[in-house]
């Protein structure tokens, strides 16, 4: 990829037209239906049956489930219109400025933690390992692209395999 003088590999768009993406997109979308599921039928019935705080606790960190898997599902719809070719890249910048992908962290120390649903709980760690790889995703999609500048001078060939050593480590 070339733009305005600048050498970069660009594995995050490469990925993001991959089939992981895919495999993320299918797994996001599943955990939504599955979360919408538990909420109206299991999670619903064993709510009721929970201790006073418990419950105020299922209720906040329900609402924090939905909100944090909507977001997700938001930028995932998004990144597959613009790999579809449904969106330009700068429609989908000026949507997604409105997508959240973080500050739905949850206390697994709050009182009443311990006695929701193991079944949610899983909802709620799942949800949450979800989000960190689709923000991870998310950044180094949509980085500056100065962040990888490679100044004009230096050997393209050089600046290749120095960009695939930072990236591997090696």
């Amino acid at each position: 990829m070339q733009e305005q003088g600048l050498n970069t590999v660009n594995f995050a768009g490469r990925a993001a037209n991959s089939s992981q993406f895919k495999t993320l997109y299918s797994e996001g979308m599943s955990l939504v239906e599955e979360t919408a599921t538990y909420l109206d039928g299991t999670g619903r019935a064993a709510s009721k049956v929970l201790p006073r705080i418990a419950s105020v606790l299922y209720a906040a960190e329900s609402m924090r489930l939905t909100t944090r898997l909507m977001q997700m599902a938001s930028w995932l719809l998004l990144q597959r219109a613009v790999n579809n070719g449904e969106m330009s890249k700068d429609q989908v910048l000026a949507e997604k400025n409105k997508v959240r992908l973080d500050g739905f962290n949850v206390d697994r120390n709050a009182p009443g933690w311990n006695e929701l649903p193991e079944g949610f709980r899983d909802l709620v760690e799942r949800s949450l390992r979800l989000q960190n790889r689709v923000a991870l995703l998310d950044r180094e999609i949509y980085r500056p692209s100065d962040a990888v500048a490679v100044p004009d001078n230096e050997n393209s060939v050089r600046s290749q395999l120095n960009l695939l050593q930072t990236a591997f480590g090696n």
